[in-house]
C-alpha cells in the first residue's frame, strides 16, 4: 500500500508539473481569428487554412463592403490588403503569417495591429510557381507610428 501511494505522489507529481509548462501557451488554443474578405477572392480563403492549419479557429465572413470594414478597423491605406481579421483586440491585415500574429498575441504590444501590406508572393495564401518576394509585417498605431514587426 505505502509503494502505492507514493507511486500515486509521483504520478500526480509529475502531471502537476508536466501540465505547468503547457499551462501557459504564446496564445490560446484555438484564438478565434473573424476575417472579412470579399467575396469573390479565393486567396483568403487559403490564408483562413494556414491560420487554422497553425491551431486558430477561423471565422470567415464574406462582404462587399471591405473599404467600410478597414476604415472601421484603422486600417492606413498605405497598408490595405485583401482582407482584414480581429483576433484577440488586434487586427491582422493581409496574408500576415501565423507565427507573427501569434507573437503579437504573446507579446501583447501596444498597437491596433499589424499587417503584410499588398500581397505579397509566397506570403500565407500566396504561394505559386513565381519565386517569394521579400516582404516586411508592419504594425501600426492609432497614432499613426509604424514599425516593422517582421521580415521575411
Amino acid at each position: 500500500m505505502k509503494n502505492l501511494l507514493s507511486t500515486a505522489r509521483r504520478l500526480l507529481l509529475a502531471a502537476v508539473l508536466g501540465g505547468t509548462a503547457l499551462a501557459a501557451p504564446a496564445f490560446a488554443a484555438g484564438e478565434e481569428v473573424t476575417m472579412y474578405k470579399d467575396p469573390n477572392c479565393g486567396c483568403c480563403g487559403k490564408w483562413a487554412e494556414h491560420m487554422r492549419s497553425h491551431g486558430f479557429s477561423v471565422k470567415e465572413i464574406a462582404t462587399p463592403r471591405m473599404g467600410e470594414v478597414k476604415r472601421e478597423a484603422g486600417v492606413p491605406q498605405a497598408l490595405g490588403s485583401c482582407h482584414t481579421a480581429k483576433v484577440g483586440g488586434y487586427i491582422v491585415e493581409g496574408h500576415v503569417p501565423a507565427a507573427d500574429v501569434k507573437r503579437m498575441l504573446a507579446d501583447k504590444p501596444k498597437i491596433v495591429g499589424i499587417s503584410a501590406p499588398g500581397m505579397p508572393q509566397g506570403s500565407p495564401g500566396m504561394e505559386g510557381p513565381f519565386p517569394p518576394d521579400r516582404y516586411e509585417v508592419v504594425s501600426f498605431d492609432r497614432e499613426g507610428r509604424r514599425a516593422v514587426f517582421a521580415s521575411h
